[in-house]
C-alpha cells in the first residue's frame, strides 16, 4: 500500500464529498460514476494512478 500524505487525504475527502452532494462536475457535467469520482480525486491530489510509473518504480526497474 502506498503512503499518502495528510494533504492528499484531505483533498480526496473534499472531492468525494462533492461527489456525494452532487456538486462534482467534469466538463460541465455532473459526475455520476463513483469510479470516475475517485479518478478525479486522485488526479487533483496528484496521486499516482494504479499501474502508473513513479520515480521510485523507474529507479527500481531492472536495466537489461
Amino acid at each position: 500500500m502506498m503512503k499518502v500524505s495528510e494533504a492528499m487525504q484531505k483533498k480526496v475527502g473534499k472531492v468525494m464529498g462533492e461527489y456525494k452532494r452532487g456538486d462534482l462536475t467534469s466538463n460541465k457535467k455532473v459526475v455520476k460514476n463513483p469510479k470516475q469520482a475517485i479518478a478525479i480525486a486522485m488526479s487533483e491530489a496528484k496521486m499516482p494512478m494504479r499501474g502508473k510509473r513513479t520515480a521510485t518504480n523507474k529507479a527500481n526497474k531492472v536495466k537489461w
